[in-house]
């Protein structure tokens, strides 16, 4: 049974063990990579049936995929450091970003 995301697309989060931050930019309702992924990069093993979340990582060029036991919404969200953050979003207005209307899916 896939649960419910706790979290946005949009939102600022942290990743609770590896102590980073970023930005929600798509949400899997379940683990959707492959076996050989999840095996070499899921090394706590979380959850396969729960929602995972695609971000767009603070001061970094590149993205990563987290599953939802890992992510801590930030308290006091402030704005992220990326360069695709302009391609996805409109702008970071009161915590959170709002997705671009013309985004390309």
């Amino acid at each position: 049974m896939t649960k419910h995301a706790k979290f946005y697309i949009g939102q600022i989060v942290n990743h609770a063990l590896f102590n980073y931050r970023g930005v929600i930019f798509e949400i899997d309702p379940e683990f959707m990579l492959s076996a050989e992924w999840y095996e070499q990069m899921a090394k706590s093993q979380p959850p396969k049936d729960e929602p995972w979340y695609h971000v767009l990582v603070d001061n970094g060029v590149h993205s990563t995929y987290v599953a939802q036991q890992n992510l801590l919404a930030e308290r006091e969200p402030e704005a992220i450091k990326h360069p695709a953050i302009e391609d996805v979003f409109s702008g970071f207005h009161n915590g959170k970003y709002h997705v671009r209307k013309n985004r390309l899916q």
